[in-house]
């Protein structure tokens, strides 16, 4: 579901796989994908009185445009603070759960985490993270959102500071709809399957030229995130309030099985075609995806990104309530920091205390977020800084920052999305039928979350 994908790597990078990383296992030795990232790296101290406190932040941000722009603001901290040096390591998203909590065994673990929202419950339960103290805990709730703050909580306590946050919102090729004779684009699920079917293309010998609805196996966020967003639309739910069982066998979770069996079966999507190389190409005309791949668009597409329009995701009905998904990171202090006071206030200094970028008052974090496409929870720095000359095609994300809901991220969170997409592309690939697929998912996911608390 969240959380990412970037213009320098569109081609091999994939938003957050829940497939390829196991949380029950640990290997005696760090991936080997672990490296030191130094942003102006100080060295450590001696242990005499007066040398800096180096305080370690690990994240994904380990190459091009996000690793440049954490470098800033790391830079930034340490040529105007003596006593208290940040040094930054990163890995490849793929690695980074295997890496905290391999690093956590070891007694290797950094002082400052960056995790995926969906494994805060996780890390909470392993005794990983470290609550926010009161004073941080309110500057979140006062700052951000509500999805924001609740991706950021577990349990109803605060454990950091939201980071990257996406949301879920309709992609649309205007092209491809004006040539199918569609004025706009859908704001209803029945609007939606008609323009589906109007916008599919096949050649002479039966094979797809064009899908009207991009539904895909490539990954989370055409798998699980846009079947989450279309739930969230229906007024349902993924897991339970209590976090102890699943609720998508219901009839919201029912219709949008149905709708998206009937997109395959009647062949407006076709679930193994990557759907990302295919918007891009013009050969898919919609497709609810987050808001990272607007920056990946832009270069993919060239002048063709004009056709590109966004927006929310289509609701039942025409005067249901809006609803999408929303997925995202924090940055959080480790239980294991020799000095977790120091960590906090970097933290805060980064995410929020205001400083002027190109003429507006943002934090530097929402600055960091903007300038490589992306946005933070922050709804006033995201006006701000989208006011100044921003993608328009952002808009529709920061709306739904409103009215998003976060997935869920208790204890066995991970692992219940895993089977959640095993049994959505079951059922697609029709291998399940709708009923199978929504029995198989309360018997799985069930078992999964009960124990894992």
């Amino acid at each position: 579901m969240t959380r990412a994908l970037r213009t320098e790597d569109v081609n091999r990078r994939q938003p957050p796989r829940t497939g390829a990383l196991s949380r029950r296992h640990f290997a005696l030795a760090l991936p080997p994908a672990l490296l030191a990232a130094g942003c102006a790296a100080p060295h450590r101290g001696t242990g005499r009185p007066g040398d800096p406190i180096v305080l370690t932040l690990l994240s994904h941000y380990a190459s091009g445009a996000l690793k440049e722009a954490l470098r800033r603001p790391v830079d930034e901290w340490n040529a105007t603070h003596d006593r208290v040096k940040v040094e930054t390591k990163a890995v490849e998203f793929t690695d980074l759960l295997t890496t905290i909590m391999v690093r956590q065994a070891a007694g290797q673990g950094t002082d400052i985490l960056h995790p995926y929202c969906l494994w805060n419950g996780q890390l909470v339960r392993a005794g990983v993270l470290r609550p926010a103290p009161p004073e941080h805990a309110e500057e979140v709730r006062r700052g951000y959102g509500e999805a924001a703050v609740g991706s950021s909580s577990v349990g109803g306590k605060v454990y950091g500071y939201p980071t990257e946050v996406q949301t879920y919102a309709l992609y649309c090729n205007k092209r491809l709809l004006r040539e199918a004779g569609i004025d706009g684009p859908p704001r209803t699920w029945r609007e939606l399957e008609e323009a589906a079917y109007r916008t599919t293309r096949r050649d002479r010998y039966g094979n797809t030229l064009v899908q009207g609805f991009g539904l895909s196996t490539f990954d989370d966020s055409t798998t699980v995130g846009q079947t989450l967003a279309l739930l969230g639309t229906a007024g349902g739910t993924f897991v339970s309030a209590d976090g102890r069982r699943t609720a998508i066998d219901s009839p919201a979770g029912r219709a949008v099985f149905d709708l998206e069996h009937r997109l395959v079966a009647e062949g407006a999507s076709d679930p193994g075609v990557n759907v990302y190389k295919a918007f891009a190409s013009g050969q898919v005309a919609m497709v609810i995806s987050a808001g990272w791949w607007t920056a990946n668009l832009k270069p993919l597409m060239g002048g063709a990104y004009r056709d590109v329009g966004v927006v929310p995701v289509p609701l039942p009905e025409a005067r249901g309530r809006r609803a999408t998904l929303s997925t995202g990171f924090m940055l959080g202090v480790n239980t294991a920091s020799e000095h977790p006071r120091e960590a906090w206030e970097f933290l805060r200094w980064l995410n929020a205390e205001k400083v002027r970028e190109k003429g507006a008052a943002a934090t530097r974090m929402s600055a960091l977020q903007v300038s490589v496409g992306s946005l933070t929870g922050r709804a006033d720095d995201m006006r701000t800084l989208l006011g100044t000359g921003g993608d328009p095609n952002l808009r529709p994300f920061l709306d739904a920052l409103a009215y998003a809901v976060p997935e869920p991220n208790v204890p066995g969170a991970q692992q219940a999305k895993s089977l959640l997409r095993k049994n959505i592309e079951a059922l697609w690939t029709g291998q399940q039928s709708v009923d199978e697929a929504l029995r198989t998912i309360r018997r799985q996911v069930d078992q999964e979350v009960s124990r894992s608390w």
